[in-house]
C-alpha cells in the first residue's frame, strides 16, 4: 500500500506522518511538500516584482523543503520505505492531482498547518482534499 502524506512541516503534518507510520508500518510512504507561489507571494508583495525574485525564491524554498523532508524522513524506523516529492501549485489542487497521476492508494494529512490570514484567504487544504480525492484520506488531529 502506497500512503501518500503532505508535508509542511507543521505540527499537524508531524502527527499525520507518525499516525501514518503507526498504523501502516509495512506500508511505502510519499512525502509530498508542495511549493506554493500564491503564498509566497502574499508573504511578499512588493519584493515579488524584482527581477529574479521568483527564481531565487524558488532555490530557496526547493533547498529549504528538501532540509525539511529529509529531517522528517530521520524521524521514521530506518525499515520503513520513504520516498520525497516536492512539486509546485496550489496545495490541495496540487496533492489531488499527484494522487490522481501516481499510484497512491490512500492519504494520511495534518487538518491544518495554515494560521491567521493565510489559512482564512487560502482556505483549507485538508478539507478540500478530503472532498477532491479519488483515494481515501484520514485527517489526523
Amino acid at each position: 500500500m502506497r500512503i501518500l502524506v503532505p508535508y509542511d512541516g507543521s505540527e499537524q503534518a508531524d502527527a499525520a506522518l507518525q499516525y501514518a507510520a503507526t498504523r501502516h508500518a509495512d506500508g511505502e510512504f510519499v512525502l509530498l511538500h508542495v511549493l506554493d507561489f500564491v503564498e509566497a507571494g502574499y508573504s511578499a508583495a512588493p519584493e515579488a516584482a524584482l527581477a529574479g525574485y521568483w527564481e531565487e525564491w524558488y532555490e530557496q524554498a526547493e533547498s529549504s523543503a528538501e532540509e525539511m523532508l529529509e529531517n522528517a524522513s530521520a524521524t521514521l524506523e530506518a525499515d520503513i520505505d520513504i520516498e520525497t516529492e516536492i512539486i509546485t501549485g496550489p496545495p490541495a489542487k496540487a496533492i489531488v492531482e499527484y494522487v490522481e497521476t501516481e499510484d497512491i492508494d490512500a492519504i494520511v494529512i495534518g487538518s491544518h498547518g495554515r494560521d491567521g490570514l493565510s489559512r482564512i484567504l487560502l482556505g483549507s487544504v485538508a478539507e478540500t482534499v478530503v472532498r477532491r480525492s479519488p483515494v481515501p484520506v484520514t485527517v489526523v488531529r
